[in-house]
């Protein structure tokens, strides 16, 4: 009679392991809120997207490892809410939103508004996708996601401050793009979530040199490249809906 042999059990401390990249993309939203308020924006502003890159490798690490767990959603989406909530609309606030109380204290008012309604939308973004995850389609996501929105927000600042444009001076065209990634991350515009591409050896090649010519592109101009693809991804949920909108109007 052969003996029955048990699965081998997994090292407790493997369980820590895509926890510790999500606690990486906390310190990074943390140290963007810091970096912003001492007057380092390009440095703020790099720690999100470093808070985007840790946040997209804590879930893939999880699957790799089967260590899913419902507190490491839970404390996903919490740090979720400081790196792409709290840290963008404090380094657009700090940056530029700030200079609108020298127009007057009703602006003054406007300004920090602002940036409390793009951290509200953030976090009703992150409370719905936390609510639909399993019952709608994942090749898309409702809203655009808060990660693209702080994606956007940061770039812009980035690029602006590359430029030599002041906050000061962009002061009118700052409110227009927080308000803008605040309501589209609540909006019911479908964004492609690319969860559905072709994986492994079905990889068509040229996506892979697509790939290459794009970090070829941010090696050369990272906010430039980083502000042009935040922008073509945010608009192409209205551009996505007005199309389907267009195909379901019958013919004349």
């Amino acid at each position: 009679m052969s003996e029955s042999t048990a699965p081998p059990s997994r090292p407790r401390g493997i369980y820590l392991l895509p926890n510790l990249f999500t606690t990486g993309g906390l310190f990074a939203g943390f140290y963007a809120i810091i970096a912003a308020s001492a007057g380092h924006f390009v440095d703020a502003c790099i720690a999100v997207f470093v808070a985007g890159l840790l946040d997209g490798v804590d879930g893939r690490i999880a699957r790799m490892t089967g260590t899913q767990s419902e507190f490491g959603t839970q404390y996903d989406s919490l740090a979720d809410l400081v790196s792409f909530g709290m840290a963008p609309a404090l380094v657009m606030y700090h940056w530029s939103l700030v200079g609108l109380k020298q127009v007057g204290p009703v602006w003054g008012k406007v300004g920090w508004s602002l940036a409390f309604l793009y951290a509200a939308c953030a976090a009703l973004r992150l409370a719905r996708f936390n609510v639909q995850t399993g019952s709608i389609d994942k090749r898309y996501f409702i809203g655009l996601a808060s990660p693209a929105a702080a994606a956007m927000m940061v770039s812009f600042v980035w690029l602006c401050t590359d430029l030599g444009l002041s906050g000061e001076g962009m002061r009118t065209v700052a409110p227009v793009v927080t308000a803008a990634c605040a309501l589209l991350m609540v909006s019911r515009f479908r964004y492609h979530s690319f969860k559905g591409l072709p994986e492994g050896e079905r990889v068509p090649f040229a996506a892979i040199v697509v790939v290459v010519g794009v970090f070829i592109a941010l090696a050369i101009d990272p906010p430039t490249v980083l502000f042009a693809i935040a922008s073509l991804y945010l608009l192409s949920g209205p551009a996505l809906w007005l199309s389907s909108k267009l195909r379901r109007r019958p013919a004349a």
